[in-house]
């Protein structure tokens, strides 16, 4: 149990050529969220935007593409859509859910599932349904993947009847002493 906390530690830490941890590219939570899809649903009554067919959010380095996203703001803090012209200020958004086909990347760290919700305060992804974490040719497979992104470390979860795998390659160190 201690081996596996240890290999999700060093799948989620990047590593350079030499070994080094390095340091994790930070997406800000204040930069804008670009989003395309093929349809735009606006609730505002229910503080939410719904993004379907194909759609694909980007912020900073971190990009989510799945069926369905939709998009929840905080109480009192209204979304607010730009279109070209439109100044508004920004609403202050709560998680994002997506769901059908879900892959969500930064970097090369890439996690996909079905369904899968981004939870903007805690800075944490849970991704469900056939959920995969992929760093580099890195696999582990579970039934749930937890990503702690201001953390940089991962959780991956079995159940009773499928339990978590992993298929890790060491890397090779360049400076081999001869």
């Amino acid at each position: 149990m201690i081996g596996l906390g240890i290999l999700i530690s060093a799948l989620a830490q990047p590593l350079s050529v030499n070994g080094q941890t390095k340091p994790k590219p930070k997406v800000e939570r204040d930069l804008p969220i670009q989003i395309v899809s093929d349809r735009l649903e606006a609730y505002n009554e229910k503080r939410m935007i719904v993004f379907s067919g194909n759609a694909v959010a980007t912020q900073g380095g971190r990009t989510i593409r799945s069926d369905v996203l939709t998009l929840y703001y905080k109480e009192g803090k209204g979304p607010s859509v730009r279109t070209a012209g439109e100044p508004e200020g920004p609403g202050e958004l709560e998680r994002v859910e997506a769901k059908g086909h879900v892959t969500i990347s930064e970097g090369d760290r890439i996690v996909t599932g079905e369904e899968g919700i981004y939870d903007q305060d805690a800075q944490k992804i849970t991704m469900t349904g056939n959920a995969v974490m992929r760093e580099g040719a890195n696999i582990i497979r579970g039934d749930r993947v937890i990503v702690f992104l201001d953390e940089n470390r991962g959780v991956v979860e079995g159940t009773g009847s499928k339990r978590v795998t992993a298929t890790i390659y060491p890397e090779e160190k360049k400076d081999k002493k001869r």
